[in-house]
């Protein structure tokens, strides 16, 4: 890159006008504080950083308030800048290929002659449409009591503890003083009589002071925060102890890992494309990593739970409570099970996977990460 760059360049490259640029220098949101040669101003390096990162929050919808604000946070640097963006990006997606499911959804009723209610047209577009899989959650994901003793063991003597991204309240601690917080209102709203009170807000911006809990948890959810990184730190910050339920994809080999990345949904890879490494996020809450065997009559249906029980990936109800299938989007997920099914059919799988029948318990890349 030039070591400066004019403001008519700048306009050419960043696909804005003149004009813009000089309402962001007016209203002090990005100034060129360069010159060129012949005295004219121009953007330094950090100058260009910081439109970049104007330019970004913009497309994403944001106001110039609330960009002023994000760019002007002492606390978040290029780089937390970057996981953020890229995490809202991440979010954006995974809105857009949720909308084209349920419109497939609605062509394939169509198609069979089946017309959609006035409500459930409108709710293609409308603000409950991602978290639509949480409406699948209570028949398949439970609290499984084998990985539930691991995650209570690590909180230790804990009292009071926080439970981040609780969603419907699997795994919280009935013998402890839980707070729960949880940004979908879905999931809220599906939380049991009795379940401990539960707070609307993201990880990233814990609104408890510092060490208000002796611990924190967060259970098969940091890969829904649109800043892991972040989040991680503010476990920290308000506790003293932090448990955390995740995924290593920082393994040489991870993709082979499990047989239904590895033969029938390669996309999952695209998933966790710049997905922090288990280093980063243990390094984040300085802690360890410690491994989680999946048993193999697992009650909690997550992603690989069925791992020993492949016809279950066939279950449609079993994949809508998974956000994976959502997000790599109909075409692939709709691949996957044909050649599944197939290939079960066939006795492909059972020959490509014989010898886990034998095992009770299978290591998948599920990690207990605990400071």
């Amino acid at each position: 890159m030039e070591e400066h760059l004019t403001v008519g360049r700048v306009a050419e490259l960043a696909g804005v006008s003149v004009r813009t640029l000089h309402h962001y220098d007016e209203i002090g949101l990005v100034h060129p504080s360069a010159r060129t040669a012949s005295g004219y101003r121009a953007y330094s390096p950090d100058d260009v950083e910081r439109l970049r990162e104007v330019l970004a929050y913009r497309r994403l919808g944001f106001g110039l308030r609330e960009v002023a604000d994000l760019v002007d946070d002492p606390n978040t640097d290029a780089v937390a800048h970057l996981h953020r963006l890229r995490g809202l990006l991440v979010e954006q997606r995974d809105r857009a290929a949720a909308t084209v499911t349920a419109i497939d959804r609605e062509l394939e009723a169509r198609a069979m002659g089946i017309r959609t209610t006035p409500e459930e047209q409108l709710k293609v577009f409308g603000a409950q449409l991602y978290e639509s899989i949480g409406s699948a959650y209570p028949a398949t994901r439970r609290t499984e009591p084998r990985i539930a003793a691991r995650i209570w063991e690590a909180l230790g003597d804990a009292r009071t503890v926080l439970n981040v991204g609780a969603g419907t309240g699997s795994y919280e601690p009935q013998d402890r003083e839980v707070t729960a917080v949880e940004p979908s209102a879905v999931m809220r709203a599906q939380r049991p009589a009795g379940a401990a009170p539960c707070v609307a807000a993201s990880a990233e911006r814990l609104p408890f002071s510092d060490q208000s809990f002796d611990a924190a948890m967060a259970v098969s959810t940091v890969h829904h925060w649109p800043d892991p990184i972040a989040g991680l730190r503010e476990l920290k910050r308000v506790a003293r102890r932090v448990v955390v339920f995740t995924y290593d994809a920082s393994t040489t080999g991870w993709l082979q890992r499990f047989w239904l990345t590895r033969d029938y949904l390669p996309e999952f890879a695209d998933l966790l494309v710049g997905w922090p490494s288990l280093a980063d996020m243990a390094h984040a809450i300085g802690g360890r990593a410690e491994p989680v065997l999946i048993p193999w009559d697992c009650a909690d249906g997550f992603f690989e739970a069925h791992w020993r029980r492949p016809e279950a990936y066939l279950d449609d109800h079993v994949r809508r409570a998974v956000s994976v299938w959502t997000r790599v989007g109909p075409q692939a997920e709709q691949r996957a099970v044909n050649m599944l099914r197939d290939g079960l059919s066939s006795g492909r799988w059972a020959e490509c996977n014989r010898d886990l029948v034998a095992l009770d318990a299978a290591e998948l890349g599920l990690r207990l990460l605990v400071a």
